[in-house]
C-alpha cells in the first residue's frame, strides 16, 4: 500500500503485523481539532458503532469502513465451515447496514464485498480462501478510494481558476475518504498545480464539521481559509466575496438529484440567485442509479445534536421539539456539474450520468 504513504492524514487504517490478528484503526472526527485521537477494534460491531456515531464520517469513509467490518467479522467468525462463516457475513452486513440510511457507498461497498465472498463460497473455496478473499476486497476498496479521489481532484483541478476563492460546505477532504478527498480533493489538486486559490468553510452546524474538520484540514495543507457562519452565505456571495462553489455528495440519484449535508440546497439556491457556479464532487460509487428524483432517505439524527452545541452547552429550552435531518437534496436544476473520477458530468443529467459512468 505504498499510496498510503503519500497522505498526510489517514483516517482509516487496516493493521496486520500483530500476532493477535488484525484490527481497524481510524482517526476519531468527534474529537477534531481539539484531540488527535485515534481507536482501535477487532469487533466489526464496534465499526458498526463508530460509523453510527460519527467517530468515522463521509460517505466514502464510511464504505471503506464497512468493508473493512465485513473483513473482522470473517477473520474473528469462528467458522468451521463457509455455510456458518457465510451467515456470520450476513449477520455483519445486516447491522453494518443499518448505521446510516443516506450514504449510498456504505451499502455500494457491503454489496461488492458479498458479491465477492458469495463468488468465493460458490467456487467452493474453503474457510480460510474466503476470509482472504474478504480482506484482499476491503484493501482493494481502500486504496481505489484513494486513487479514485487522486483522479477526481485532476480532472475537478480544471474548473479551478489562478485567484479563485472557492466556498465549500460541511467536510469532503480527507477525513471524509480514505485520505485524499472529493471536494477538498480538488483544491488540493489545484494547488498542487500552482494555483492560488482561498476557501471559505461554513461551520456546518450543528455538528460542525466545517469548523471542526474542514479548518483543520486546509491548514494542515498550507491552503488559506476563512471560517464563517452558516447563515453568512447570502451575504458573502452578495458581496461577490465567492468565485466558485465546491460540495461533496453522500448520494446522487440517475437524473442528478445530490443528497449532501443539511445545508447545501440552500447555499445552491444562493449559488443560483447569484451565478455563481455549484459543482458537486463524488465518485463513481455514491451514484444510486436506481432512483431518479428526490425519492432518498435521509437521516434524522439526535434532537440533542440541535439543542446544544456538540452535546456540551444546552443553547435552548431543554425539552423544546426539534427537527434534525442530516442531509437535504439539492435539484438538478441548481447543479452546474457533477465532477467524478470517470469525468465532469453536465445537464442533461439523466442522459449523461449513465453516459460518464459507463466511460462513453
Amino acid at each position: 500500500m505504498e499510496i498510503l504513504e503519500k497522505l498526510r492524514i489517514r483516517p482509516l487504517e487496516w493493521v496486520e503485523d500483530d500476532p493477535e490478528g488484525p484490527r481497524l484503526r481510524w482517526l476519531d472526527t468527534r474529537l477534531l481539532p481539539w484531540e488527535e485521537v485515534y481507536r482501535e477494534t477487532r469487533d466489526y460491531r464496534r465499526v458498526a458503532e463508530a460509523i453510527k456515531a460519527m467517530e468515522i464520517r463521509g460517505a466514502p469513509a464510511i464504505g471503506v469502513a464497512a468493508a473493512y467490518g465485513l473483513a473482522l467479522a470473517a477473520f474473528y467468525s469462528g467458522a468451521r465451515e463457509p455455510g456458518a462463516l457465510w451467515r456470520v457475513l450476513q449477520e455483519a452486513e445486516k447491522l453494518l447496514a443499518s448505521t446510516r440510511p443516506t450514504a449510498y457507498n456504505l451499502f455500494w461497498a457491503l454489496r461488492r464485498v458479498m458479491n465477492r465472498a458469495r463468488a468465493s463460497l460458490e467456487k467452493g473455496e474453503d474457510v480460510d480462501g474466503i476470509i482472504r478473499t474478504v480482506i484482499d476486497e476491503a484493501k482493494k476498496i481502500h486504496i481505489e478510494d484513494i486513487r479514485t479521489n487522486m483522479e477526481l481532484g485532476r480532472i475537478g483541478a480544471k474548473l479551478i481558476d489562478d485567484g479563485d476563492t472557492i466556498l465549500t460546505h460541511c467536510n469532503a477532504g480527507a477525513l471524509a475518504t480514505a485520505g485524499y478527498g472529493t471536494a477538498e480533493g480538488i483544491m488540493r489538486a489545484a494547488v498542487e498545480e500552482g494555483k492560488r486559490i482561498r476557501v471559505i468553510a461554513t461551520e456546518t452546524r450543528p455538528l460542525l464539521q466545517g469548523a471542526r474538520l474542514t479548518v483543520w484540514e486546509l491548514m494542515k495543507e498550507g491552503i488559506e481559509v476563512r471560517l464563517i457562519t452558516d447563515n453568512m452565505v447570502g451575504y458573502v456571495m452578495y458581496r461577490g466575496l465567492v468565485d466558485k462553489v465546491i460540495v461533496g455528495a453522500d448520494r446522487i440519484t440517475a437524473d442528478g438529484y445530490v443528497a449532501n449535508k443539511i445545508g447545501t440546497y440552500m447555499i445552491a439556491a444562493l449559488a443560483y440567485r447569484h451565478r455563481i457556479p455549484f459543482y458537486v464532487a463524488a465518485p463513481s460509487s455514491t451514484f444510486d442509479l436506481s432512483i431518479e428524483g428526490d425519492n432518498i432517505p435521509i437521516e434524522e439524527r439526535d434532537p440533542d445534536e440541535v439543542r446544544t452545541v456538540l452535546g456540551k452547552v444546552l443553547i435552548t429550552v431543554k425539552d423544546v421539539e426539534v427537527y434534525n435531518p442530516a442531509f437535504d437534496i439539492t435539484p438538478p436544476e441548481l447543479v452546474t456539474a457533477i465532477v467524478t473520477e470517470k469525468g465532469i458530468i453536465t445537464p442533461p443529467y439523466r442522459e449523461n450520468i449513465a453516459r460518464v459512468l459507463r466511460g462513453g
